[in-house]
């Protein structure tokens, strides 16, 4: 059994109740339902879980349904001895976005209250926006990603009191004793040939064997692939060609997306794509990421929507991809191999977990920033670069882009495999690890004082 974080979330909500349904968002595979069934049946008596992509692919009971008698009379159909009260009866509606209808009717479902409900799906982000008529204020949406690497260090027999005395010599800005440092290296070089897709970690911790690892990346990146045409079949190929263009764009100079590489025509355009990028991100399967003009706090003032990158969800797929069974590829840090994209890619996924919207910088004459983040006690920006060879002190990007007064930077962080934790100027570098410590500011720094 994994341990995920997302399980406070999920127990809180089953013990304290709520006026509004949870709904699980996130790509497949990556263990929402197990985790969702795994809690509920601890909590509650009655435990009734509808799978709706099954019953769509088979028995279609719940085609159709738009009230809530209708959908009493199904769900009674499946499991009417165990509809009992709302205190002790959880209805897990799996899939909800194979019929969108549902969406609507969780609203009524909330107001009449017979029971606890808990929904999850993927593409929630774009059933929604085509449900005619939203749930509104019914609903609670929650993104879920893979494992973040702290997760992964949980899987392997890290205990938390190690992961806290790492904790606090972050926040003091110290490196960390030696032997831990090679151990928690050593794991997070596992971490990008393993990945957080939970199939991929209960294999590698119960085997040690990547070619079972490899086979579990490949049956899931398969059935991403699969997905898109399922969902999409009028524009499956562009959505297919866009997700296998995202490794090699991540060895280009710029690892933008080439609007004119898609189909090979000029002239094209990122609103000739709006649809096919909207599923692979909204899917949970790709995570985007957007240019900024001006980086200056707030960054969402000045987003380019139309400059985006791409990294794949899961880094484990990437280097699957890349370098199939060869593990020393990462693990021994070969020079002659460029592990950029492969850094970029967990940075990016670790930020993602930590509820970070990813965003960088671009510029024609000062280069190119990895990632910018929006820091709320300083107001202000904060840089950071990806480094994974021995060079990680030259950023001439970086430098220019600090020196400009008008961004107002104060911190800047620069992540690479080296122990030290140093500060330059404005420039701290630290360990590619500490990058599981980095998380947005929480509502109680934010307390009004009366």
């Amino acid at each position: 059994m994994l341990e995920r974080k997302i399980q406070k979330t999920l127990q809180d909500y089953y013990r304290f109740g709520s006026n509004k349904i949870l709904l699980l968002d996130g790509a497949r595979q990556i263990g929402k339902s197990f985790i969702i069934r795994y809690e509920g049946q601890k909590f509650f008596e009655n435990y009734i879980e509808v799978n709706f992509l099954e019953d769509k692919n088979g028995e279609k009971l719940f085609q159709g349904v738009t009230s809530t008698k209708d959908f009493y009379l199904k769900l009674s159909s499946l499991a009417g001895e165990k509809m009992g009260t709302k205190e002790n009866t959880l209805v897990f509606l799996d899939e909800i976005q194979a019929y969108p209808e549902l969406l609507t009717l969780l609203k009524f479902l909330k107001d009449e209250d017979r029971f606890t409900y808990i929904a999850s799906g993927s593409l929630l982000g774009v059933t929604l926006n085509k449900t005619l008529s939203k749930p509104g204020g019914r609903i609670q949406k929650k993104k879920m990603y893979p494992l973040d690497f702290e997760e992964f260090l949980w899987a392997n027999g890290i205990g938390k009191e190690a992961i806290a005395y790492m904790h606090e010599k972050y926040l003091k800005e110290e490196p960390i004793d030696n032997a831990l440092h090679n151990k928690i290296l050593d794991l997070f070089k596992k971490y990008m040939l393993i990945g957080g897709l939970p199939d991929a970690v209960n294999t590698f911790v119960t085997t040690n064997n990547i070619v079972a690892v490899r086979m579990v990346h490949d049956e899931i990146y398969e059935l991403y692939k699969g997905d898109a045409s399922q969902y999409d079949s009028e524009n499956s190929l562009k959505i297919r060609r866009i997700f296998d263009m995202i490794p090699s764009n991540m060895e280009n100079k710029k690892k933008r997306i080439r609007y004119c590489d898609i189909e090979d025509k000029k002239g094209k355009r990122c609103s000739d794509y709006d649809a096919e990028l909207e599923y692979l991100v909204s899917s949970g399967i790709s995570l985007e990421v957007i240019a900024v003009s001006n980086p200056k706090f707030p960054l969402r003032e000045s987003e380019q929507k139309t400059l985006i990158k791409l990294y794949l969800n899961d880094v484990g797929i990437l280097t699957n991809i890349l370098y199939k069974y060869n593990i020393n590829a990462v693990i021994a840090s070969n020079s002659s191999i460029n592990l950029g994209a492969v850094y970029e890619t967990v940075v990016a996924q670790e930020l993602c977990a930590h509820d970070y919207t990813l965003r960088y910088y671009d510029n024609k004459t000062k280069g190119e920033v990895d990632f910018l983040v929006d820091d709320y006690d300083t107001l202000s920006t904060v840089p950071i670069e990806v480094k994974s060879g021995q060079d990680f002190r030259k950023h001439r990007a970086l430098d220019k882009f600090i020196m400009n007064e008008d961004y107002h930077i104060k911190n800047a962080i620069v992540f690479s495999n080296d122990i030290n934790v140093q500060r330059v100027g404005k420039i701290i570098y630290m360990p590619i690890y500490y990058v599981m410590f980095l998380t947005p500011s929480t509502p109680e720094n934010f307390q009004i004082p009366l």
